[in-house]
């Protein structure tokens, strides 16, 4: 048995010496410019909305609807699974990489129909991380109750 597990770990030690390393230096620039220009472009319609009267909170939600909207938009032309592809958490860390994970796993069930297909499937992947951030929410918003008060 001890035969095994050090022939099992020899071989781990081949594969890790063969394996090809991963390019570290260009998916950090990518993420990095991908997700800052992603920041730019919510930065611009935020103050496109400003630029019509309203104040930076009532534009905030406005901004992240058409953030959302474009992500959404994105990923069903075929788009943004490109853009991951090369930029990688630069394109799923801002909001419209929230967006592409609640539409892409719909688009793959679209074939099932509307109702048990995309309606079942649409938030498989982002419906737990709602759930956790608002229960999340609930948790920090009761300690600074308990902690502040009102």
């Amino acid at each position: 048995m001890r035969a095994d597990a050090a022939a099992s770990r020899d071989y781990a030690g081949r594969l890790r010496r063969h394996q090809p390393r991963p390019p570290i230096l260009r998916n950090v620039l990518a993420a990095f410019l991908v997700g800052g220009l992603i920041c730019v472009v919510g930065q611009a319609v935020l103050g496109w909305f400003m630029s019509g009267g309203m104040t930076p909170k009532d534009a905030a939600a406005p901004t992240a609807a058409v953030m959302v909207i474009a992500g959404a938009l994105l990923t069903g032309l075929g788009l943004y699974d490109e853009l991951a592809r090369f930029a990688g958490m630069g394109s799923a860390l801002p909001i419209t990489g929230f967006a592409n994970s609640i539409v892409a796993p719909a688009l793959e069930a679209k074939r099932e129909g509307y109702v048990l297909g995309v309606g079942a499937q649409l938030f498989t992947i982002a419906g737990p991380v709602i759930v956790y951030g608002v229960l999340a929410a609930l948790a920090a918003a009761a300690l600074r109750y308990g902690l502040v008060g009102p």
